[in-house]
């Protein structure tokens, strides 16, 4: 809180002080511009503005036309602070062009001069005008002839005293340039009287001439006649940019002529662009809008043009402009000025409001002042003049020729220097002096002198190259000018030098692996070093959480690990020591080696049934050359991408297209390719676009045909279909060739079904279990493809005919029975037997069987389980094969046997006698549905 108040309490001190101005001359805060004063104004001064600051405070006088104004002894004339005002102010006496002159102890500076001019507007001479007599349909000028005036005039027209004046239109106009009155074709309602409006604007002033009389001839009429251009535009026009400029044209004629503007390049006008009434008018004037303007009059009988250039004029502007400067006695001053504007401007010098010249040491050319040898006198207040017709501006500048003893206060010698050892170093010697002084050195008592090691710079510092431990001590830098000598002292400390011992080393490296880049120095014990890395130029910055990363060593050693390096870590890496004393640094590559980078823009440049040709441009090698490319492929029917068959058959690293063979026709493929180099292989790129083979007939015949079986008059044949992929192309399907074993014509069936896998024939004049030749082909839109191989299949087969014989039935358990027949005796007519089926059934079942169980072959009798205890059980048997089963044989039964007893033997005991046991137990009594006990199962462990 103190503290806070201790500062704003310095503040109005530190206000009151910053006011107080350095000393220096007098600077323009405000100039003189050009003034224009009205005769009849009812204002009885002009003030022209002049003020300046300076310290001391400056005084003012003015110049009328070149001379000196005295304002003591002329009322006339008084100063407002620096500005000059004129009192009733007299055309005749006071016209002219003033300057203000600014003095103060510095020297005199001169404004930019301006100009006072009186607006006025006499009158018209009284003399009657003479009348104007013209034909009808002739044109006619009628003239102004405005009285003597001073300003800007504009003009109207009056005719026969109306109070409206003449209205402007394709046939009459007023030239603004010259006030006279155009009319192109005269018609008999222009007869009539025309007086001339003058107006001053600047002078407030309106004045009215004598009339002009217009009267028709009586001797006819004018016939047509082509235009003649009476009003032109300046062959050359200069306007200021931003300025409104007007181009007037006007003609007569018979008819009366049209006008028309454009611009001679043939560019089109500007949108901003007015013409009307004979006026071209350009607004706001840009360099864009120089050049050759044209206007063009027309009627009937013919044309005619008037040309004018435009150019944009600029007032001048600096570019570069003189600044304050304290030199040395002796020295050189060398200012330049330059400014811009059109024209150029040229260029004068003004020293305390006096003209420059060159002389022996004032040198002047253009903008640019120079003078040697400097001495006091050419100390003062300079000017630099840029002037072109439309203005001139003023640059102002102080000069001051400085003269002192030499004095060490402002840049003493450095107190102490330290250098290594076999380095160098720079003691700097820069005391103010004017002129400059006169530098020597000494260590110690001894005067230095230059030699092979030792120098003593142009601006004074001693320099001392390839230094040694006996450099060390104390230096005296003794300067002296005419005004007085000076010293000043420093001391030199020579230390080791700092070395680079173990640099890094260029190194080749896989990525993933984790390298060491050293880094160590010997040094002076005293000194303390820093080190740091970058990568490719930027410092890496271990106190954020690097990955990959890591500074390791101690004071000496600033070695650099980078775990699992990547591809993006090739580069240069740079070590650099720094000390207080200077900075060393070391480079080394490092080149990270990777599996490739994907291939580019795989495109399929051609396309097949069984081929495409691929193109692809290579992707990153990442430092290692890529060794050979790998294509695979991916279709709507693979798992996955596979590899593909190529020619060549090895894609080197130089190749980039190459031929897919072994494609499946009509599928839709799509390709990628894979590159391997030393290191491994690479990701794959982007997939191609997707394209379809070309259809093709099919090549691959259906496998696994076979058949039999079905009914009576039937020749059954299956295969397995055809994938897709191995389809070819549209409208697939199957031909069916087959024939009795034995005969030499085939019976051919077609099933355009894609997913056909069986076909039946029908006819009654098959024989049951007739061997045929059967192949299966295919076929597309393509054409006919490969038949399968020749496989025999047998017809239809019936039932078999005859029941077996010999059936009996016999009980093993309750639960257990067994049938057994005798075999039937078959052949092909009373049908095949491929088996027998037994049917079962209990005396009470409600179905007409409960069970059926089959045997395969000549097998004649079937174990049957799962019955139930003591009951009655029915059996049959019948042969089958594959047209169904034969009729079963006469039914047999048989009753199972009760189930075993239910209950343990009870008062089980036993007696031990030498080496007998003998067991006692009680009989066990069964149920009426248990089988009789027989016997009793003695087990012992």
């Amino acid at each position: 809180m103190t503290l806070l108040w201790k500062f704003v309490s310095l503040l109005p001190f530190m206000n009151c002080f910053a006011v107080e101005e350095t000393l220096h001359g007098p600077i323009f805060i405000q100039e003189p511009f050009d003034v224009t004063y009205s005769v009849s104004s009812e204002e009885s001064e002009v003030l022209l503005n002049c003020t300046a600051r300076g310290h001391p405070l400056p005084h003012y006088r003015w110049k009328q036309n070149g001379t000196d104004i005295d304002l003591t002894m002329n009322y006339h004339y008084r100063l407002v602070g620096g500005s000059l005002a004129i009192n009733n102010p007299h055309k005749k006496q006071d016209i002219g062009t003033y300057q203000c002159l600014v003095t103060n102890s510095f020297g005199t500076i001169v404004s930019r001069t301006a100009k006072l001019q009186f607006a006025y507007l006499e009158s018209f001479e009284t003399k009657a005008r003479s009348t104007v007599s013209v034909r009808k349909g002739q044109g006619v000028v009628l003239l102004c002839g405005p009285p003597p005036h001073y300003g800007d005039l504009s003009y109207a027209w009056i005719f026969n005293d109306n109070p409206l004046y003449v209205q402007e239109d394709s046939r009459r106009f007023v030239s603004q340039e010259t006030g006279n009155l155009y009319i192109a074709k005269v018609e008999p309602s222009d007869v009539g009287n025309y007086t001339c409006v003058v107006t001053n604007t600047e002078a407030k002033q309106s004045v009215q001439g004598p009339p002009t009389p217009l009267v028709l001839r009586s001797d006819g009429v004018m016939g047509e006649y082509e235009p003649k251009i009476e009003v032109r535009f300046p062959e050359i026009t200069y306007a200021a940019k931003g300025s409104s400029v007007k181009l007037e044209c006007f003609a007569l004629g018979n008819p009366v002529p049209s006008i028309n503007w454009k611009r001679s390049d043939g560019s089109p006008l500007a949108r901003k662009i007015n013409t009307s009434k004979g006026i071209l008018e350009i607004p706001d004037f840009q360099q864009e809008e120089e050049g050759s303007y044209e206007c063009i009059v027309g009627n009937i009988r013919g044309r005619n043009v008037a040309k004018g250039q435009l150019f944009i004029y600029a007032l001048p502007e600096w570019t570069r402009s003189i600044q304050n400067a304290f030199l040395s006695l002796y020295d050189t001053l060398s200012w330049e000025c330059k400014a811009s504007g059109n024209p150029r401007p040229s260029y004068s010098w003004f020293k305390n409001s006096q003209p420059l010249t060159s002389e022996e040491r004032i040198q002047i050319e253009n903008g640019t002042l120079t003078i040697t040898m400097l001495n006091i006198s050419d100390s003062g207040l300079y000017q630099c003049v840029a002037e072109n017709k439309y203005g001139s501006i003023y640059s102002n500048a102080e000069l001051k020729v400085i003269v002192s003893a030499p004095d060490f206060s402002k840049h003493p010698v450095k107190k102490i220097s330290v250098a290594q050892v076999g380095g160098e170093v720079t003691i700097e010697c820069k005391p103010d002096a004017s002129p400059k002084a006169v530098i020597s050195w000494k260590k110690g008592t001894e005067t230095l002198g230059q030699n092979k090691r030792i120098f003593i710079l142009e601006d004074g510092s001693l320099k001392v190259y390839n230094v040694t431990k006996s450099d060390a001590g104390v230096y005296a830098c003794i300067a002296m000018n005419q005004f007085g000598v000076a010293r000043n002292t420093g001391e030199l400390i020579v230390k080791e030098r700092t070395v680079i011992t173990i640099p890094p080393s260029k190194m080749d490296v896989t990525v993933g692996e984790s390298i060491v880049l050293p880094c160590a120095v010997s040094k002076d014990p005293s000194i303390e070093v820093l080190f740091s890395w970058s990568f490719n130029g930027d410092i890496i910055d271990f106190k954020r959480r690097m990955t990959h990363f890591e500074r390791v060593g101690g004071e000496s050693v600033g070695d650099l690990m980078i775990r699992n390096i990547q591809l993006n870590h090739s580069g240069k890496y740079t070590c650099t020591v720094q000390t207080a004393m200077d900075i060393l640094s070391e480079t080394a590559e490092i080149i990270v080696r990777g599996t490739p980078g994907p291939p580019r823009d795989v495109s399929i440049e051609h396309i097949s049934s069984t081929t495409a040709v691929l193109t692809w441009r290579p992707g990153m090698d990442n430092n290692s050359p890529v060794q050979i490319y790998t294509i695979q492929t991916r279709t709507p029917f693979s798992v996955g991408w596979q590899a593909v068959s190529t020619v060549p058959e090895v894609i080197n690293g130089r190749t980039h297209t190459a031929t897919v063979v072994d494609l499946n026709p009509w599928v839709e493929y799509e390709f990628r390719v894979v590159a391997g180099n030393s290191i491994g292989i690479g990701e794959p790129s982007m997939p191609s676009e997707l394209l379809r083979t070309k259809a093709s007939i099919p090549s691959v015949a259906p496998t696994n045909v076979s058949g039999g079986g079905g009914s009576r008059s039937e020749l059954v044949i299956t295969w397995e279909s055809v994938p897709e992929e191995l389809q070819n192309g549209e409208g697939f399907g199957y031909i069916i060739m087959f024939r009795p074993l034995g005969s030499t014509s085939w019976t051919k069936a077609v099933v355009t079904s894609v997913e056909a896998s069986k076909y039946i024939y029908r006819n009654e004049s098959i024989t049951p279990l007739f061997p045929f030749e059967v192949k299966v082909g295919v076929f597309n839109h393509e054409g006919v493809g490969t038949l399968s191989p020749i496989y025999i299949v047998y017809s239809g087969e019936d039932e078999p005919q005859i029941a077996p014989t010999g059936t009996s039935i016999q009980s093993f358990s309750a639960s257990e029975m067994e049938v057994s027949w005798n075999p039937v005796a078959w052949n092909r007519h009373t049908g095949r037997v491929l088996g027998y089926e037994v049917l079962y059934w209990s005396d009470d079942s409600k179905d007409s069987t409960t069970g059926k169980a089959r045997v395969n072959g000549n097998m004649t009798a079937k174990n049957i389980t799962g019955l139930r205890a003591n009951t009655m059980y029915f059996a049959a048997v019948r042969a089958y094969n594959t047209a169904g089963s034969g009729p079963s044989s006469v039914p047999v039964n048989v009753t199972t046997k009760k189930s075993p007893p239910s209950q343990r033997p009870a008062n089980i005991a036993w007696r031990l006698t030498n080496s007998k046991i003998c067991l006692n137990w009680e009989h066990v009594k069964t149920m009426e549905n248990e089988s009789e006990v027989l016997g009793y199962k003695v087990n012992f462990v």
